[in-house]
C-alpha cells in the first residue's frame, strides 16, 4: 500500500539526511553540489541546520508543532480511571456463571443492545481510521469504512438478528455446531479468532496512538498499556463490564466526536486546501488563479501569470511576513470529490483506488456478519425485536458519527498536508503529471489528526473528542478480547475431547468453563498488542483501517457463506459448510500470491495519474517555476526522463472472488446431497486426523 512506500520512503531520506546526501544516486548528489557549492569536490551540501527540502526543493524544513498541552493527557488518563473502575465493579454481577460472563444473562434492554452494538462499530478504526485515510487520500478512502461497518448491522438486522437471538447460543460458533457438527464448529472458531486478533490489534494502535502522544511514552509501551487496561476491566465482569462502559463510553464518545467534527466543519476558513498563492517565481496555471491573487506578467515569459512579490511579500522575497505556500494545489482542493465512486480519474493529478474502496464496503458490509462481538450482543439481547431493532439503530448511529469525520481530512490537510509550513517532502522523487522533477512525494503525518486536536481545535472541544476516541478503541478491544477467551474455550477447548483418537478428553467441562475463558484472555490480548506494534512499524499511517478490513476479509471468505446456510437451507449440509470453508480460504490464498500486486491498492488505469512516483530525474526546475526555458525541466529530453511505473495492483478483487468460490461450492455440495449426504462425518479417527490437516492449512 501507499502506507508502506511512504514509511519507506521517510527512512531512506532521513538516513541519506544523515550524510548530507538527498539523493540515493551518487552522480546526482554531485551534480548539486555543483550547483550549490560551485565545484564538484564534495557531494555534501546540506549544512547544519537545514534540511534536503530546503537546499533542493526551497521549502523550508517542516516546521515543528509544538508539543500537546498536559490537559489533555489528563482528561485521557482520567477518563480510562473511570471505565476501569466502572468495568471491574461488574465482577459483581458474574456469580460464577458461564452465561453471564458470555451473554449477560440473555437481559439487555433494547437501548443497552443499541449502544453497545454501535459502541463496537465506532471504534478508532471508525473515527481515528477514517480521518487519517482521508487526510491521507480523499473523502471516500475514508468515508468507506464507517460506511461498510454501519452497513453490516443493518444488514445483521434483515438476515441474522432474530434468528441469532433466537437460537439460544452461547457463541456465534455454538450457530455453527448446532447446524454442521463439531469439525466445522472447530474451523470456524479458529477463522474468527484470526479476524479478531486483526481487529483488536488494529484499536491497539489507535489507542496507543494517542495515549503515546499525549502522555508521551513510546507507541510499543502505549500499546502494551493499552492492552493491559482494556484487558484487566474485561476479564472481571464480562459482556456486563463492556455493556456498562460501553453506555459511559457512548454517551461521553458519541458526543464529544459529533460536536468536534460538526464545530470544525461549521468554523473552519477553510474545509479544504484553497487554490494555491504560490512563492515568488511562482506561475499560475489558469486565469481564474491569478486573478485570485491579483498576479502580475512573468520576468522570463511576459505572457504567463505569476505570483505578486509586490502585494503578498511587501518586505521582499523571504521575509517574515510573506503569503506563500508550496504549490501543491494548483487548482485547490476538494473537502469531497462527488465522483471518487464512479470515475477513476476523478481525483487527478492523483491516483484514485477506487476499486479497494467498493471491495472495502463489501468487505465490511459483509464480513461483519460473522463478526463475534456483534452477535454476542444479538444474544444478549431480551427478545429477537429487540435484537433487530438495536442492529438497525446502532447501524445508522454509526454511519452518522463515523462519516463526519471524513470531512475532517480536508480539514486536516489546510494544517498539515503538502501545502502547509509543516510539509514534509521525499527530496529524492520525481512525477511528470505534477511536473516535478525532484520533491515530488508528500509524507504524510502520522499523527497529523491527534495534532489537529490538540493544537487547531478549541482545547476543551478536542480533548472531549480525544476521550471519546479512546472510549471507542476500549469499546470494541473488551468486546474483541472476550469474543476470541469465549470462543477459544467454549467451541475450541471444550470440544479437543471429541477427538478422542488425537488427543486426550477434554479438560475443559461446564465447572472451569469460566475460568478457563478469563485465562486464555490474557494470550489473546498479548498476541494483538504484538501484531499491533508490528503493524503501526509499518503502516504507520493508516494501520488502524488497514487492520479493520484485513480482519472481517478473513471471515468472508470463510465463515459468511455457512452462516447463511444455516437459517436458509432447509437441511444444511456439514459437507457444503466444511468445503465452502476450504474453497474460500484456498481462492483468498492462491490470489493473494498470483494477482499483481505492488503495495499501492490502485488498478492499472491509463493516464500519467497512475504512474508511480520516479527517482529524482533532473535539477531543472519545476515546470511551474519562471525561469528561462533551457533551465526549466523537459521530462522529455534525454537524461532528464522520470523513470515512472504504473500501479499495478489487484487488491480487493481477490476479496470479492473469495466469498462468491465459497458460495458456488456450498451450493453444489448442498444440491448433491439433497437425497441425503454423500458421506458422515466420524469425529474421530481418519476423520479426526484429516480435520486438524484441514485447519492447519487454513
Amino acid at each position: 500500500m501507499h502506507l508502506i512506500a511512504t514509511t519507506i520512503a521517510a527512512v531512506l531520506s532521513q538516513a541519506i539526511s544523515a550524510f548530507g546526501q538527498c539523493f540515493s544516486d551518487p552522480a546526482m548528489n554531485s551534480e548539486w553540489a555543483q550547483i550549490i557549492n560551485g565545484d564538484d569536490t564534495s557531494t555534501t551540501f546540506s549544512t547544519e541546520g537545514s534540511c534536503c527540502q530546503e537546499t533542493v526543493c526551497g521549502i523550508g524544513c517542516p516546521e515543528e508543532v509544538p508539543p500537546p498541552p498536559k490537559g489533555f493527557g489528563i482528561a485521557i488518563m482520567s477518563s480510562i480511571a473511570l471505565y476501569e473502575i466502572v468495568g471491574v465493579l461488574c465482577f459483581v454481577f458474574i456469580k460464577g456463571k458461564a452465561d453471564n460472563f458470555f451473554v449477560a444473562g440473555r437481559t439487555l434492554p433494547i437501548w443497552i443492545v443499541t449502544a453497545t452494538l454501535a459502541a463496537s462499530a465506532i471504534d478508532s478504526n471508525a473515527i481515528l481510521g477514517t480521518a487519517m485515510l482521508s487526510y491521507k487520500y480523499a473523502f471516500w478512502d475514508g468515508a468507506v469504512l464507517s460506511i461498510g461497518l454501519g452497513l453490516s448491522l443493518i444488514l445483521n438486522a434483515i438476515f441474522f438478528a432474530r434468528k441469532i437471538n433466537d437460537d439460544l447460543a452461547l457463541t456465534l460458533p455454538d450457530v455453527y455446531a448446532k447446524r454442521y457438527g463439531k469439525v466445522v464448529e472447530i474451523m470456524v472458531s479458529i477463522c474468527t479468532i484470526i479476524s479478531f486478533i486483526c481487529l483488536l490489534a488494529g484499536n491497539l494502535v489507535g489507542m496507543g496512538t494517542i495515549i503515546g502522544y499525549f502522555i508521551k511514552i513510546p507507541m510499543q509501551g502505549a500499546v502494551w498499556l493499552s492492552a493491559g487496561l482494556i484487558w484487566s476491566y474485561t476479564v472481571a465482569g464480562g459482556l456486563f463490564s463492556v455493556a456498562a462502559t460501553d453506555i459511559f463510553q457512548s454517551a461521553i464518545g458519541w458526543s464529544g466526536c459529533m460536536v468536534l467534527a460538526f464545530y470544525l466543519i461549521k468554523n473552519e476558513e477553510y474545509s479544504a486546501p484553497p487554490v494555491s498563492i504560490g512563492f515568488p517565481g511562482y506561475v499560475y496555471p489558469d486565469e481564474s488563479s491569478c486573478e485570485m491573487y491579483e498576479g502580475v506578467a512573468c520576468t522570463y515569459n511576459s505572457t504567463n501569470c505569476c505570483y505578486n512579490e509586490e502585494l503578498w511579500c511587501p518586505n521582499g522575497s523571504g521575509g517574515g511576513d510573506c503569503r506563500l505556500d508550496n504549490g501543491a494545489y494548483p487548482f485547490g482542493d476538494l473537502r469531497k470529490y462527488d465522483n471518487q465512486m464512479t470515475d477513476s480519474h476523478s481525483l487527478s493529478p492523483f491516483p484514485n483506488a477506487i476499486m479497494f474502496n467498493w471491495a472495502t464496503i463489501f468487505v465490511l458490509g459483509f464480513g461483519n456478519l460473522a463478526a463475534l462481538d456483534f452477535q454476542a450482543r444479538c444474544m444478549a439481547a431480551k427478545t429477537p425485536k429487540t435484537a433487530t431493532i438495536s442492529c438497525i439503530l446502532a447501524g445508522c448511529l454509526t454511519i452518522m458519527v463515523g462519516v463526519p469525520f471524513a470531512y475532517l481530512g480536508a480539514i486536516t490537510r489546510v494544517y498539515y498536508g503538502p501545502d502547509s509550513a509543516r510539509a514534509h517532502f521525499e527530496t529524492d522523487s520525481c512525477h511528470v503529471i505534477l511536473g516535478l522533477p525532484t520533491c515530488g512525494l508528500w509524507l504524510p503525518d502520522s499523527e497529523a489528526f491527534v495534532k489537529l486536536l490538540s493544537n487547531e481545535a478549541p482545547a476543551f472541544i478536542g480533548a472531549w473528542c480525544l476521550v471519546g476516541i479512546v472510549a471507542a478503541s476500549m469499546s470494541t478491544a473488551s468486546g474483541a478480547i472476550l469474543a476470541m477467551g469465549t470462543v477459544f474455550s467454549n467451541n475450541i477447548l471444550r470440544n479437543l475431547g471429541a477427538f478422542t483418537s488425537c488427543v486426550s478428553p477434554s479438560l475443559i467441562n461446564n465447572k472451569n468453563l469460566l475460568l478457563s475463558s478469563r485465562l486464555v484472555t490474557i494470550l489473546f490480548a498479548s498476541i494483538s498488542a504484538f501484531v499491533a506494534t508490528f503493524y503501526h512499524s509499518n503502516h504507520s499511517l493508516g494501520a488502524t483501517g488497514y487492520l479493520l478490513v484485513v480482519a472481517f476479509d478473513v471471515v468472508l471468505a470463510t465463515a459468511v457463506v455457512p452462516l447463511f446456510g444455516c437459517f436458509y437451507t432447509k437441511k444444511p449440509s456439514p459437507l457444503a459448510a466444511l468445503c465452502s470453508i476450504i474453497a474460500g480460504a484456498f481462492v483468498r490464498v492462491f490470489l493473494e500470491y498470483t494477482l499483481p500486486k505492488d503495495g499501492f491498492v490502485i488498478l492499472p488505469f491509463d493516464g500519467d495519474e497512475f504512474l508511480n512516483y520516479g527517482p529524482a530525474a533532473s535539477t531543472a526546475y519545476p515546470t511551474f517555476f519562471d525561469q528561462p526555458q533551457e533551465d526549466t525541466w523537459d521530462s522529455a529530453a534525454e537524461g532528464q526522463q522520470c523513470v515512472q511505473d504504473r500501479y499495478n495492483d489487484w487488491t480487493g478483487l481477490d476479496s470479492l472472488c473469495a466469498p462468491i468460490a465459497a458460495a458456488l461450492v456450498f451450493i453444489t455440495v448442498q444440491y448433491l446431497e439433497r437425497n441425503g449426504p454423500i458421506f458422515k462425518f466420524e469425529e474421530g479417527g481418519v476423520m479426526c486426523k484429516s480435520t486438524f490437516l484441514i485447519i492447519s492449512f487454513v
